[in-house]
């Protein structure tokens, strides 16, 4: 539902002509090239008074209104022909009807890229879930293996053991998907 959202306002970006549109996009661009270590204090404060620390909601959805995802799928409907949705109009269908029924099918590789990103983005993650979880309920992997480390000396077999954990969930994942990964971050490129 929330990739739905932000393909949304990417669309609208792509798609509609409205005043300050460049500059609203310029900030979009301008919120995934902070450095996140700027912003963390600040989103804690803002997950705190949402009441969302030591939560699932605090963990995921502060990435998921990503800049670099709503910059991939305004690429992709950049690309995609005004014709389309001109002759879609011309039938009678509205926005949500087009939206849903024309563009969003024709995304799989977009969205399959995206997904991706923000998977893999969010498992290599240490800062934030760190800061957002007090309890070994929400711990996630990158946080518990740092737990292998004492004062007095380093669990190097389990350390190792989660590491190779660590990394074959994401390459499960990534396999199957990397022919659709790679046609959505190539089908997003500058085209001239």
């Amino acid at each position: 539902m929330k990739d739905m959202q932000v393909s949304m306002g990417a669309f609208a970006f792509a798609k509609f002509h409205f005043p300050g549109k460049n500059a609203l996009f310029g900030f979009v661009l301008l919120s995934f090239m902070i450095p996140f270590e700027v912003i963390a204090i600040p989103l804690y404060g803002l997950v705190d008074g949402l009441g969302w620390i030591d939560t699932y909601y605090g963990l995921i959805v502060p990435a998921v209104a990503n800049g670099l995802v709503i910059f991939l799928y305004r690429q992709f409907f950049l690309d995609l022909p005004d014709a389309l949705i001109e002759s879609a109009r011309m039938d009678g269908a509205g926005w949500l009807r087009i939206y849903t029924g024309i563009i969003m099918p024709l995304c799989k590789p977009v969205t399959v890229s995206a997904g991706l990103m923000l998977f893999i983005s969010q498992w290599e993650s240490f800062m934030w879930p760190l800061i957002a979880t007090r309890s070994k309920e929400y711990r996630v992997i990158q946080v518990a293996l740092s737990d292998f480390t004492t004062e007095h000396a380093t669990l190097w077999n389990e350390m190792f053991a989660l590491a190779v954990i660590a990394v074959i969930i994401p390459t499960v994942l990534l396999l199957p998907l990397q022919r659709f990964f790679i046609q959505g971050v190539s089908s997003t490129g500058i085209k001239e």
